[in-house]
């Protein structure tokens, strides 16, 4: 089941963020790790449009939303592989439409789910909060 965030969902969504950030991103630095878990209880989770993936009323999987811009897209990696990242960006497509996302370069498993989905590379820049290679990606047209 999918349905919005609401302000309880925030200490589970936070965690689930963490293992899957320590899953998808080990290069990143441990201030900014530090930094993002509390921008995500301070800023986006509570102001991006977030969509919650439930699994027996439990959260284990989110999708946060700026306009058609995927801003964070995050599963507790126990449940990667069975088609829940999809589901949540099928739900971002049917709202959205074409979206478009950011993602490290040197997130494989991230890049790998948005290759497969048929997002396709746009651009690179250097992220300056991490110090890491980012591309933007989109849906195409």
């Amino acid at each position: 089941m999918i349905r919005p965030y609401r302000p309880d969902d925030t200490d589970q969504l936070v965690s689930v963020w963490q293992k899957a950030n320590a899953y998808a991103h080990p290069f990143l630095q441990e201030v900014f790790v530090a930094k993002v878990a509390q921008d995500m209880r301070d800023i986006y989770l509570p102001n991006a449009e977030t969509w919650v993936l439930l699994q027996e009323k439990t959260p284990i999987g989110f999708i946060a939303l700026i306009g058609n811009e995927i801003g964070g897209l995050f599963l507790d990696p126990a449940f990667h592989g069975r088609g829940h990242g999809k589901a949540l960006t099928d739900h971002a497509v049917s709202l959205h439409g074409q979206l478009s996302v950011e993602v490290f370069a040197k997130n494989d498993i991230g890049r790998r789910f948005y290759d497969r989905y048929g997002f396709v590379e746009t651009e690179r820049y250097l992220h300056k909060p991490s110090g890491e290679m980012t591309l933007k990606m989109a849906i195409p047209a």
